[in-house]
């Protein structure tokens, strides 16, 4: 492996960084591309002027959005008008890491060294808003190919395989970018696009800032980030006093539960098509034409929020996407995530002794705790599941989402023996865990396997002293992933673990590669091998 070079920032650099840090929270963000172009963004994306829509949004405009507009309205009445030479004339692509997508893998060289190359290749740096592309006062790593934002829960996974190779300067800066973010927005969106402003991901904050207290040290950084951890907690728990007025008991991000208890959900702020995905959300809408579409939208984007866009765990009928509810669903990978939230902040208020906000905050996580075991645990299936508080009963999808509970350490022992005998029945397959067990051509499904849920169930399962299940999984997944390697020469968002080459497939796009959070989880668990 090649050696590793201290780097340290010009004072330019540092200059740099600080103007955006500091002034960029000031500075007001410009619209959604589909906000501010109007009918020339309908106009592309319907057409498809561009295979994939994320290409459109993504594209830098050369004068102002609302002059480009105007313009559009007038050529468009000429005869002769093209829409795909109006828009190469108006927009450009800014992508300046193309000049790094030369680099070819060496056979010679192993995985953990390629890995160790790519982090380079996928390092980005932007200071400057470009069209969608929110500047961030850190340089970040992306997690490849269509994706070339700092993405919020893929950034997790990533900084595993970051802490692996010793780059702890670029993980604290990411936390910084995302630390940023909530205090220009309140909240950490998707990933740093301005129409990505409506929704959120699952919250990995928590997580983030406990990896880095491990190099830094527990009281130092948890002081550093506790305001922003705050930030995050309001951001999901905003409106419970309107909870008892709204209907089915929930608002925004929150439900209340026939017992007073309170959970989460995933939701969006906006009830129209994605615009990275218009195109395709517009359909599903016209397939569904006994659906109000601005409902279906909503669940649409709450899936996206989810990460888990699209899965059988969101859908009345587990074959048909139409059919999508995620918004009536209370996700149980969520509210472990937002328990573990809860207990940070517990933890940092113990740190800088401040008891009597400790308390309080463990007791919050203490109640998340009873409620998942009271709405997320099915007796029958001996599983943990989501649930659709609209009908009031488990949703009846088994997917691997039931891990998060014994991650977080909410399960008890017999519910965690239960769920790794599940586990091994229904989802253990030759390259690893399905992320569900319906093959019906979405990607979150059958029969793909994806590196973060695998890192969830191997880390939940040793939680539990079941070692032997989680080394198997660990084996099967790091040779899923040298096989694709040693005969593709590259790693993959995700894989087939049932069978054939073992490349991922389904969903709105192409198999991508790179790739983040894969190139993450392999290189933490080849470091512990």
């Amino acid at each position: 492996m090649p050696k590793k070079i201290p780097f340290k920032i010009p004072r330019d650099e540092k200059l740099k960084t600080a103007l955006v840090s500091t002034t960029g929270s000031l500075l007001r963000t410009s619209r959604s591309p589909d906000e501010a172009l109007g009918e020339l963004f309908e106009a592309v994306q319907k057409n498809k002027i561009y295979d994939d829509g994320k290409t459109f949004v993504d594209l830098v405009p050369r004068a102002r959005m609302r002059t480009i507009q105007q313009e559009y309205k007038l050529a468009r009445s000429d005869p002769n008008f093209d829409l795909r030479e109006f828009v190469s004339r108006h927009f450009y692509e800014f992508a300046p890491h193309k000049q790094k997508e030369n680099f070819v893998t060496d056979p010679h060289r192993t995985v953990t060294e390629h890995i160790h190359l790519l982090w380079d290749v996928l390092e980005r740096r932007n200071r400057l808003n470009r069209g969608s592309l929110i500047a961030l006062p850190h340089s970040y790593i992306v997690p490849g190919g269509r994706f070339s934002e700092q993405f919020y829960w893929d950034s997790y996974f990533i900084m595993l395989g970051l802490a692996a190779d010793g780059r702890w300067q670029m993980i604290e800066g990411m936390v910084k970018n995302f630390a940023y973010m909530l205090r220009k927005f309140g909240f950490i969106p998707t990933a740093n696009r301005t129409y990505f402003l409506s929704r959120s991901q699952p919250p990995f904050f928590s997580h983030m800032v406990r990896l880095l207290a491990t190099h830094k040290g527990r009281t130092r950084t948890y002081a550093e980030y506790l305001p922003y951890l705050l930030k995050e907690y309001r951001f999901w728990m905003k409106g419970s006093a309107k909870l008892a007025r709204a209907e089915h008991n929930a608002y925004a991000r929150m439900v209340q539960l026939p017992n007073g208890m309170h959970l989460n959900r995933y939701y969006d702020n906006k009830m129209t098509p994605r615009p990275e995905s218009l195109s395709e959300d517009t359909e599903t809408a016209m397939e569904a034409p006994e659906r109000e579409a601005d409902r279906l939208y909503l669940h649409l984007r709450a899936g996206a929020e989810s990460g888990w866009d699209f899965s059988s765990r969101w859908f009345l009928d587990p074959l048909n996407l139409n059919s999508i509810h995620t918004a009536d669903i209370i996700p149980v990978d969520l509210n472990c995530l937002l328990y573990q939230h809860e207990l940070t902040i517990a933890e940092a208020y113990r740190l800088i002794k401040n008891p009597l906000l400790a308390r309080k905050f463990q007791t919050l996580a203490d109640r998340r705790a009873k409620a998942i075991q009271s709405y997320c645990w099915d007796e029958s299936m001996g599983f943990f599941v989501d649930y659709n508080f609209h009908h009031r009963q488990s949703t009846g999808v088994l997917s691997l989402a039931a891990v998060f509970p014994l991650y977080a350490r909410i399960a008890t022992k017999q519910q965690a023996d239960r769920v790794a005998d599940r586990l091994k029945q229904d989802f253990l397959k030759p390259g690893g865990l399905l992320a569900t067990v319906t093959d019906n051509g979405q990607q979150w499904d059958a029969p793909n396997g994806w590196a973060p849920l695998q890192w969830i169930a191997i880390e939940g399962l040793r939680n539990y002293g079941h070692h032997d299940l989680a080394n198997e999984i660990k084996h099967r997944w790091i040779t899923i992933n040298l096989k694709v390697f040693s005969e593709k020469h590259k790693l993959v968002e995700k894989y087939n673990v049932s069978s054939g080459s073992g490349l991922g497939g389904g969903g709105e796009y192409p198999l991508q590669d790179g790739f983040g959070w894969t190139n993450g989880v392999l290189a933490a668990l080849l470091k512990e091998s």
